[in-house]
């Protein structure tokens, strides 16, 4: 992963959306994703005794639930300093290798960029 803070617009609403999504839902991360379309999608961590996703997961299955082909990017808000495989292997079956994931610290400050 690699330091970035160059975001363009369509990306930095992703990061926003993710950040609202953790704190309006008081969960431990927030995730957006844009499909080939433009439409967004955006969760929070679900953890019920019999579902534990993380709020990346739950963004990509949103997305496919509603039809979405591929993805274009995704974005993270969270305090963890790196991203679990499975979140990347999630945003990869979806929109292929190397499709761009920001990870944003709590105050949304994109902290690093990496490729799916």
């Amino acid at each position: 992963m690699t330091e970035r803070t160059d975001l363009g617009p369509e990306d930095q609403k992703i990061v926003t959306l993710a950040r609202s999504a953790r704190a309006r839902n008081g969960v431990p991360e927030g995730a957006a994703v844009r499909d080939e379309t433009g439409r967004t999608y955006v969760a929070g961590t679900v953890g019920l005794p019999s579902l534990e996703l993380s709020a990346l997961r739950t963004a990509v299955a949103m997305a496919v639930a509603s039809g979405a082909e591929s993805l274009e990017a995704a974005a993270v808000v969270s305090a963890a300093d790196a991203l679990p495989d499975a979140d990347l292997a999630a945003v990869r079956d979806l929109g292929g290798a190397g499709t761009p994931v920001f990870l944003a610290g709590p105050d949304g400050a994109v902290r690093r960029a990496t490729e799916a």
